[in-house]
């Protein structure tokens, strides 16, 4: 295969998307001259001869070649002072992962997940960033691979593609944290700002040397948002008990975003299970003496007061050995924007816009609208349920009245009687003592007679 063929092909390759072709695929509808005119020919080539052109490439190991192509024009395009000079500040890189659906008629198994059949298969994208977000360079992998693995790969690849242009400060996401990892890229003399994760820290209690909170952040108002504070982190190291790989951190407090208090935070708050009421009591505890007449019609079922919170933690930690907690967490933060951006930016063209784009469709989740019904059944039944027994309570409380009444009638009919008896015999002349006796025994047969009443 000539040369002309290979740059032909080459250039048929990469002008696909600008006359609106995503993958090779699409050549065999293709009958327009635009493509044609890009690569210097007087037909496009077709869908065939670039498939074979593809599985050539592949065989031949030339997508390694080209790879690290890409990476030295990156450089020289994004970077030339670097190659020659020092920067007088350390510049930072930002490297991520990215996962693609391969576009094949049956599911790909890729790791334990993957042999489920539950997921489509994939590959991984490890991509690598400069400190404005351009691409430099980007390595194809099998999709279960980890970010830790391909993190020391492509710094490597980089390295060699570019003679020596080594990278020793990069920014990773949370998928990068982790105590082994880091303290070997510490050994080898680089420095690593990432993010905790929230199941390696509780609140501020997890931190130590917290020093002032100081803006971060301000609204258009002016209004602080976000606050930063530096602080320590002792990083346990799996594989080394008892040792642990200290870290810096920049706090920071998103006071927009409020989280509940731990539990332990408010265990003491008499709203929350007061085991010393009896069970058929506790709904209503912390309820006012009006807002418990549950019987009533118009009555309205309160909600219950709002758990205490405080303010969402983003911990941002580095391994350098000192570092200002502002200028830290702006490092990081700057790479929502910068890399998230680009890597949706680079990957739309391609027609791989998989998980970052602007095609965002609201698909239900079936688990949350199974849950959302069963609790929508559950009030309507409840709702039944109070009202038939408030026409219950109703009709009780009626029949407890009459019932009331007719006790009361008989008992003041009874006692009258008593006190008749009581003078007629005292009018006879027996005895106190005797009188004493059958006035009680009388007694004793009407409260008998006026429980019994009330029992019914």
């Amino acid at each position: 295969m000539g040369q002309a063929t290979i740059r032909a092909l080459l250039l048929t390759l990469l002008f696909l998307t600008m006359v609106g072709l995503r993958r090779t695929w699409d050549l065999r509808h293709y009958s327009g001259d635009a493509l044609a005119l890009l690569t210097g020919r007087v037909w496009a080539y077709g869908y065939r001869h670039v498939e074979r052109f593809l599985a050539w490439l592949a065989s031949s190991g030339a997508a390694d070649h080209l790879t690290d192509a890409l990476a030295r024009w990156t450089t020289q395009r994004w970077q030339p002072a670097s190659l020659t000079t020092a920067p007088a500040t350390p510049a930072y890189y930002y490297i991520d992962g990215h996962r693609k659906t391969v576009y094949t008629h049956e599911r790909i198994p890729r790791g334990l997940i993957g042999r489920t059949g539950a997921i489509e298969g994939c590959r991984a994208l490890v991509l690598l960033h400069d400190a404005q977000g351009h691409p430099l360079l980007a390595t194809t992998h099998r999709g279960d691979q980890h970010l830790t693995i391909g993190l020391p790969q492509i710094l490597a690849r980089y390295a060699q593609a570019t003679d020596g242009h080594t990278i020793d400060h990069v920014v990773v996401d949370r998928e990068g944290m982790g105590g082994e990892f880091l303290a070997g890229l510490v050994t080898a003399g680089c420095t690593v700002v990432t993010i905790l994760r929230a199941d390696q820290y509780d609140g501020l209690a997890s931190f130590t040397d917290i020093g002032p909170f100081v803006p971060l952040v301000r609204d258009r108002q002016g209004v602080v948002v976000r606050e930063v504070a530096p602080a320590r982190f002792a990083l346990a190291i799996p594989t080394r008990p008892g040792e642990t790989l200290p870290l810096q951190v920049a706090l920071i407090r998103d006071l927009r975003c409020q989280v509940p208090l731990p539990a332990a935070a408010h265990a003491d708050d008499d709203l929350n299970d007061p085991n010393w009421l009896p069970a058929r009591q506790r709904w209503l505890a912390g309820l006012a003496a009006d807002a418990q007449r549950w019987w009533e019609p118009a009555w309205v079922a309160t909600p219950m007061p709002a758990a205490s919170t405080q303010p969402k933690l983003i911990p941002i930690v580095t391994t350098a050995a000192t570092c200002d907690a502002v200028a830290l967490a702006e490092c990081y933060t700057a790479r929502w924007p910068q890399q998230e951006n680009i890597i949706r930016d680079y990957l739309i063209p391609l027609g791989l816009d998989t998980n970052h784009g602007y095609s965002k469709t609201l698909v239900e989740n079936s688990e949350k609208a199974k849950q959302r019904t069963i609790l929508e059944q559950r009030r309507d039944r409840l709702q039944q349920w109070a009202d038939s027994a408030r026409k219950r309570q109703c009709q009780a409380s009626r029949r407890a009245d009459r019932r009331y009444a007719h006790r009361k009638a008989r008992g003041e009919l009874l006692y009258r009687e008593l006190n008749r008896q009581q003078d007629t015999l005292h009018d006879q002349g027996v005895d106190s003592y005797a009188l004493r006796r059958i006035i009680r025994e009388r007694k004793t047969e009407i409260d008998a007679e006026l429980e019994v009443l009330m029992a019914q």
